[in-house]
């Protein structure tokens, strides 16, 4: 049976555990106080299991919080970040700590996000794709997108009309009408959004 033969707190506050002379992890403060852990304890492997998941599970809170003091995050998003340096277990059960303490909200994300890209002259199929990526699910991006659409003007309209006007006009004026048509489809606006943006930069 593993031996904890040592106990020697970091300069961060955690306490290093080392069984049998080697180092295995470290806890932070309340895990180590809850754990009740004394030098020369005898522990279980299922035990040290446990106090492991307990580590890297409060690591992965820890890492939540200074990704979501950076910027707000959808829920899939920040699970996938923290997949990158944490197993699927400390991640799941960092973010849904996180969402019990109100932090997350994938539906409030969405809008922001969706409201912030539109005045960036996104297209709704770029804002939809975008809104995927950060790990929204398809019907609460797709809801969130269809809203925008409740303004008096077309947003794809809007936008398509402000590029064209303020990136594409020298093209315009120069007769590279195609090259501008294809640079708007890539963007993901409709034909009929494109052709009526052409037809009123012809007409003025």
């Amino acid at each position: 049976m593993p031996t904890l033969t040592q106990i020697s707190e970091t300069k961060k506050g955690r306490y290093a555990l080392f069984f049998d002379g080697e180092f295995a992890f470290s806890l932070d403060a309340g895990t180590f106080a809850d754990a009740d852990l004394h030098q020369d304890d005898e522990l279980e492997p299922w035990q040290i299991e446990e106090l492991r998941k307990k580590s890297d599970t409060r690591r992965a809170l820890d890492k939540a919080m200074d990704f979501l003091a950076l910027r707000d995050h959808a829920a899939g998003e920040l699970y996938d970040k923290l997949c990158r340096k944490f197993d699927p277990h400390s991640a799941a059960a960092a973010v849904a700590r996180v969402g019990e303490l109100g932090l997350l909200n994938d539906e409030d994300f969405a809008r922001r996000r969706a409201a912030e890209l539109l005045r960036k002259r996104k297209s709704r199929r770029e804002i939809l794709l975008d809104l995927n990526k950060k790990g929204i699910d398809r019907d609460t991006a797709a809801a969130v997108v269809e809203a925008l659409g409740d303004e008096e003007e077309d947003p794809d309209l809007a936008s398509a009309r402000a590029l064209v006007q303020r990136q594409y006009a020298s093209r315009l004026a120069q007769g590279k009408e195609p090259q501008v048509a294809a640079a708007l489809a890539r963007r993901g606006f409709s034909h009929a959004v494109i052709r009526t943006v052409l037809a009123e930069a012809r007409d003025e």
